[in-house]
């Protein structure tokens, strides 16, 4: 844009006009490229979002943060166009705008740290909005998965919000990935008792309950031998929603059978023996 040495005398409202009427052409121009580009960055959004949220290899939420991250790259790209139509010198702008973004950045270490690990989670999926997951001291089911932090609800109602950095670098335990898991009962049982009647007790109970699954078939064993009691094993497979009804339906049918049948579950007992003084 060319700007007049002669003009500089002029008051201010009057230098305004004169520049609106020699660049009007370019201004045109500017408003024209940002209209269009608008539209156009728009479009390749809605395009870029549709097509990733089709896909099924892509969560939901990474399909969206990768269209929010292309609409606002974008907007950078017209906004140096728009400024260029101008005239302006934007190598100097961009100089700039790159020391502000590392400066943020060096201010922000944590939160881009939770930012990079959101980002992480959404794509490698360790877990996913549903699940029951634990990690650490923390076992709940996943409310909500962000960019810097995921909600989780524990069994009891509580609800957690953990930084993403946290969950990220911690060992995952995911209970609701798997469709199957194998539930284990230890039962003691008296020295005096018998162990084959008692491993073919627990198999009987598992053969009688359905949700039982018969590959892999259960599995009654001598687990360990205790100082009042012989720990007699259960190994059932069942699917991943049927895991807490069953563990607790199996574990009170075992105490019931076995004081059915005369097994007896000894429980530790101390003896106290009193001496008079001599």
């Amino acid at each position: 844009m060319t700007f007049d040495a002669e003009i500089s005398a002029l008051t201010i409202p009057e230098q305004i006009f004169v520049w609106l009427r020699l660049n009007l052409m370019e201004i045109i121009g500017a408003i024209a490229v940002l209209v269009i580009g608008l539209v156009i960055a728009g479009l390749i959004s809605r395009f870029v979002s549709n097509a990733l949220t089709r896909s099924d290899k892509l969560d939901p939420s990474v399909a969206s943060l990768l269209a929010s991250l292309i609409k606002y790259a974008l907007w950078v790209v017209l906004g140096v166009t728009v400024l260029t139509q101008f005239g302006v010198e934007t190598t100097s702008i961009i100089a700039a705008l790159g020391g502000m973004a590392l400066a943020v950045g060096l201010a922000l270490q944590g939160t881009l740290s939770n930012v990079a690990s959101g980002v992480m989670i959404l794509v490698q999926k360790p877990f996913r909005v549903g699940e029951a997951i634990t990690v650490g001291p923390i076992t709940g089911v996943v409310q909500q998965i962000g960019l810097f932090t995921t909600e989780l609800k524990q069994f009891d109602g509580l609800f957690v919000m953990m930084p993403n950095n946290e969950l990220w670098n911690k060992a995952i335990v995911n209970f609701s990935r798997h469709p199957v898991r194998r539930f284990e009962l230890v039962v003691g049982i008296g020295y005096g008792d018998s162990m084959e009647q008692a491993r073919q007790t627990l198999l009987d109970l598992a053969d009688a309950d359905e949700r039982v699954l018969d590959d892999p078939a259960p599995q009654a064993f001598v687990n360990s031998l205790d100082d009042s009691s012989v720990g007699i094993g259960l190994r059932v497979w069942c699917s991943t929603a049927d895991y807490v009804g069953l563990s607790w339906d199996l574990t009170e049918a075992a105490k019931t059978k076995f004081d059915e049948v005369g097994l007896t579950i000894p429980f530790p007992q101390r003896e106290v023996t009193t001496r008079a003084a001599a």
